[in-house]
């Protein structure tokens, strides 16, 4: 079987993770929290970065620090991961979910504007698939309402819009380095914090609520509680795995790409003959290779083909379920007009195999199978 993820490796996490344990630095904020950082500020152009546990801290952190509390929303896409919801459902906000493009499957900007009420707090555009949201468009929205922009950059890095790193937005930017991801390290993630009157905030909220940072930095003669905030931050081991991700983060992305751009060359002719629906990638947006998906003519076809592509060794599978239409979902959320795009994409959307580790000859396969399955309408 030719796995839809095969998580990998560069050749120094062990090498780093040996000098943690060498130095005795195991618990958060050492020497590759550091490093991490740095390169990640670098890149980004945040004001400040901090390394969390994973994407989905990084996203509970932006809601406590955007003051998400009862009775506020926030508006995103259905077609996320459960993580974008939960940071603001966890806080007592309501998710308000709008439907997506049917090209980016990003959240449609035109759509944005006619769900905002007088408790609207921010806007949370999803990078789908690595491809920037339309930033411009939705981030004067929020801007002439007076709302936060928070930008779930889960799959975005290493991504661009108009030349600018994801995540560099809004306020609050969330990346996650997930064993899925493109640069990873098992669970992990970091919170981009572009508005520097929000830093010290961000700083005391990832050190559990307390003014350590100051402290470290010789502000204050100690440290005490004086706002909320939780354990957020990894341990060194897991940055330490991390920061040979990063050195390697570009090699890895441009292999990526490289997979991504034979997929979309092979299956151009399937398009043509209406078999399936390739991705669709603006001018403004650099894409970062994440994953490669494909449409089918319909659920039936879909659920039929990963079936036969399973059949031939291939490992397809399908993507998010909406959450509009999930228990939680109903419970915790409400949606904003109809979610016509977001229910049709989740019912015909197949995910190929895409990671660092894919072979050519690998790779070679899967298209083979896909143009075998698709092309001769095994599936219908």
């Amino acid at each position: 079987m030719i796995p839809f993820n095969r998580p990998h490796v560069t050749g120094d996490e062990l090498r780093f993770i040996a000098h943690a344990v060498e130095r005795m630095q195991l618990s958060a904020n050492g020497e590759f929290t550091r490093h991490c950082q740095q390169f990640l500020k670098e890149w980004s152009g945040a004001e400040c970065v901090l390394l969390t546990h994973s994407c989905t801290a990084a996203l509970e952190m932006a809601a406590l620090l955007a003051g998400i509390g009862p009775g506020d929303e926030v508006i995103m896409p259905s077609f996320t991961f459960v993580s974008t919801a939960n940071a603001v459902a966890l806080r007592g906000g309501t998710p308000v979910f709008v439907d997506i493009r049917p090209d980016t499957l990003n959240l449609d900007e035109n759509l944005v504007e006619a769900a905002i009420t007088a408790r609207t707090r921010a806007i949370c555009v999803v990078h789908y698939g690595g491809v920037a949201a339309n930033l411009e468009a939705i981030g004067r929205i929020a801007s002439s309402h007076g709302l936060m922009l928070i930008e779930d950059a889960a799959q975005g890095m290493f991504a661009a819009y108009r030349g600018k790193a994801l995540g560099s937005f809004g306020a609050f930017g969330a990346v996650s380095f997930h064993e899925t991801k493109n640069v990873i390290s098992g669970e992990g993630g970091a919170l981009f914090v572009n508005d520097a009157s929000l830093v010290e905030a961000a700083e005391i909220a990832w050190e559990k609520g307390t003014d350590r940072a100051r402290f470290r930095r010789g502000e204050a003669d100690r440290y005490t509680w004086t706002s909320l905030g939780s354990s957020f931050a990894p341990s060194e081991v897991t940055a330490a795995f991390l920061w040979a991700q990063l050195r390697n983060g570009g090699r890895t992305t441009a292999r990526r790409l490289a997979q991504w751009n034979r997929y979309h060359a092979a299956f151009e002719p399937l398009e043509r003959e209406a078999a399936v629906e390739r991705p669709s990638i603006p001018e403004d947006c650099r894409h970062n290779g994440h994953l490669y998906r494909l449409l089918l003519p319909s659920e039936a076809a879909r659920d039929a083909a990963i079936a036969e592509l399973v059949r031939r060794g291939v490992q397809a599978i399908f993507h998010y379920v909406p959450l509009h239409s999930s228990p939680a979902g109903r419970r915790f959320a409400r949606a904003c007009g109809t979610m016509r795009v977001t229910e049709d994409a989740a019912r015909r959307l197949v995910r190929l195999p895409l990671h660092a580790t894919l072979s050519e000859s690998e790779q070679a396969c899967v298209i083979e199978a896909v143009l075998a399955v698709c092309g001769a309408g095994v599936y219908s």
